[in-house]
Formats: C-alpha cells, sequence, structure tokens
C-alpha cells in the first residue's frame, strides 16, 4: 500500500498529494465498450465522497484547445465538433507523451482527494507504467469488454487512423488485466459483475 506521503512519483513530477489513493481502477476498453457508464456505475455505488473519475483525455483536450483555438466544451462531449478534430487530436497527443510520457496523467489527478480513483480513459502501456510507479500496488486494471455487434448497435463504426492507433490498441496485448467487465447489454451480468469489483474495494478502504 502507498502510504499517506505517496503520490506523484516519478521523473518530472509535482508536488505530492497529501493523501494517497487506498486504489486506483485503469479501465480500458475499445471504443463505444461502455468504459464511461461502467465509470459511472462504479462511482455511484461506491459514493461521491469515496470515488472519483479521473478522465486523461480531459487534459489532453483542455489544452488541444488551447493550443488550437478551439471549443474545449464542445470537445469533451460525444459530438461530431469532437470527431473531426480526433486524428489530429490522437497525433498531438502522442507527440506530447514522447516529450513527457505522465504529461497528461498529472494534470489528471491534481486535487483527486478521495480514496479510489477510477481512470476511465486508459490507453496506452505507457499511462499504466506511470501510475504504476507513482503508486504501486494501490493500482488495478479493468478491461471492459463488448462484441463488434454490441459497440455497432451503440453507433460504432470503424474508422482508419483511429481505430486501429495506439490509442485503441496500445493496451490489446500489453496487459495481464487484474479485472475483465463483460458489458454486452446485460443489466443483471454486469450488476454482479460489478458487485465483485465493489465488494473488493471495500474490502481496502
Amino acid at each position: 500500500m502507498a502510504g499517506p506521503g505517496r503520490g506523484r512519483g516519478g521523473p518530472g513530477a509535482g508536488p505530492v498529494l497529501m493523501a494517497a489513493p487506498r486504489a486506483v481502477l485503469l479501465l480500458s476498453g475499445k471504443r463505444k465498450s461502455g468504459k464511461d457508464f461502467v465509470a459511472e456505475e462504479l462511482r455511484s455505488r461506491l459514493g461521491p465522497d469515496v470515488c472519483t473519475i479521473l478522465r486523461l483525455s480531459g487534459p489532453l483536450k483542455e489544452q488541444y484547445a488551447k493550443e488550437h483555438g478551439l471549443d474545449f466544451q464542445r470537445l469533451l462531449d460525444a459530438s461530431a465538433y469532437k470527431e473531426e478534430f480526433r486524428q489530429d487530436m490522437i497525433r498531438w497527443g502522442e507527440e506530447k507523451r514522447r516529450a513527457d510520457p505522465g504529461f497528461f496523467c498529472r494534470a489528471a489527478v491534481q486535487g483527486a482527494l478521495q480514496p479510489v480513483w477510477v481512470v476511465s480513459d486508459t490507453r496506452r502501456l505507457s499511462d499504466v507504467e506511470w501510475f504504476r510507479a507513482a503508486y504501486g500496488d494501490v493500482v488495478q486494471t479493468v478491461r471492459v469488454v463488448a462484441t463488434e455487434e454490441t459497440r455497432k448497435r451503440r453507433n460504432w463504426v470503424f474508422v482508419t487512423g483511429v481505430d486501429d492507433a495506439e490509442s485503441e490498441c496500445g493496451l490489446d496485448q500489453a496487459v495481464a488485466f487484474d479485472w475483465v467487465i463483460t458489458n454486452d447489454g446485460d443489466k443483471v451480468a454486469l450488476d454482479e459483475q460489478l458487485e465483485v469489483l465493489v465488494q473488493s474495494l471495500h474490502s481496502s478502504l
């Protein structure tokens, strides 16, 4: 377990948080697998005082919007506006990560004080490595999976340069996940899986 003084470790780290998390869940999965939905369900079950959702894409989009004179709020939603810039944001984000792999991770955890953190959009091995280096054994990896048929029902369409890029495929082979959550539209099955995960989190609080 990370101690109270342990926060953002690693080269170029910012100030250490006063209280370290007791659990950090790194959620990953394909587009339209339901990562955000699972993250919201976990926060609802644990309560907002216990669980906060962190998004690596938030600081990425904010910085991208500043540098390109774009509407940050419109980049946050699932709009055609965001899709218009998605590929260039991916390219720009990769350049930032090559220069500093922890750039967006450090920004995302700024000010997070709840004992459970759910990172809803983990996409790359460098993200996983940064959190493990900073927070050690409290980090758990969670893969949210759904069939292509389910994802298509949620309006997923394969886009070259997006669905075959590292931002979608970077964790396909690289990680042995601690948890795999199947989210194919069966509410009872999803509830059962989430309940097991939530009970496990309660044991670490």
